[in-house]
């Protein structure tokens, strides 16, 4: 059966998350149903993070396996229309080994999170990203982020229905750029780590968007990682304006050279 890999780019808006499930649409359910358009049966894929409900993917990465040797250009433009008229598309495909899996090969995640500064409702960005009244101070939430960079118990961080088996890990880029845009100032963060915890960017987010509005201290995050307490966490930022943004592998299959 040939493996091919899928990148997925997607508005998480209408999907209750990329799982799978029974009773609501999902963006794993959308591909699924579109390849059991090219192939008789059904069809599960596996993919490199599993996003929530409102979570948008710039390019997450799924694999398949297929009973036909398909192009990978042709398949990624029967998919994208059958996907359609769904907020989904697949903007890349590739032949990939047999062994080779979307989430167990990849060595890092990076995740991109906008905030957007302005008291007037966002109207084209709705959605797409985190609008708060106030302005921040970009400066201090960065002296705040990189007491969380390096390897911790990131116990304060975690989803209390997070079922990763231990909640060290090791951060890798926590980088906080001020932005303008035509429609206002923006926030972004870029993130970057094997893994993830369940929620655990959203809470950085939320941690550090009471910082840059003065209502923490820079050295206040520390003290928050060092309580291994998820009361000691910040408000958990909404899902709006996460982005799974790359999925990192030793042997990119997307590059023009594999």
């Amino acid at each position: 059966m040939p493996r091919i890999a899928l990148k997925v780019e997607y508005h998480g808006k209408p999907f209750a998350g990329w799982q799978r499930q029974a009773d609501q649409p999902s963006v794993q359910g959308a591909i699924e149903d579109a390849l059991a358009k090219l192939e008789p049966g059904h069809r599960t894929i596996a993919a490199a993070g599993r996003t929530d409900a409102g979570v948008h993917g710039l390019a997450q990465v799924a694999h398949c396996d297929l009973k036909k040797d398909w192009d990978p250009f042709r398949l990624s433009e029967a998919l994208n229309h059958h996907l359609k008229p769904l907020p989904v598309a697949i903007v890349d495909a590739a032949k990939v080994p047999e062994d080779w899996h979307a989430r167990f090969s990849a060595v890092e995640r990076r995740y991109l999170f906008r905030i957007l500064m302005r008291r007037a409702p966002a109207t084209h960005l709705a959605g797409l990203v985190w609008r708060v009244n106030q302005p921040l101070d970009a400066r201090a939430m960065q002296d705040g982020a990189n007491h969380l960079l390096g390897h911790h118990d990131f116990t304060t961080f975690r989803s209390s229905i997070c079922q990763a088996s231990s909640p060290v890990k090791t951060l890798d880029q926590l980088d906080i750029e001020e932005i303008d845009t035509p429609w206002g100032p923006e926030i972004h963060f870029h993130v970057r780590a094997r893994s993830f915890l369940h929620n655990q960017v959203r809470s950085f987010v939320g941690t550090l968007e009471r910082v840059g509005a003065g209502s923490w201290a820079p050295e206040d995050v520390k003290s928050a990682l060092d309580a291994a307490d998820r009361a000691a966490c910040g408000p958990v930022c909404p899902p709006q304006g996460l982005y799974l943004a790359g999925v990192g592998y030793p042997d990119d299959p997307f590059s023009q050279e594999h």
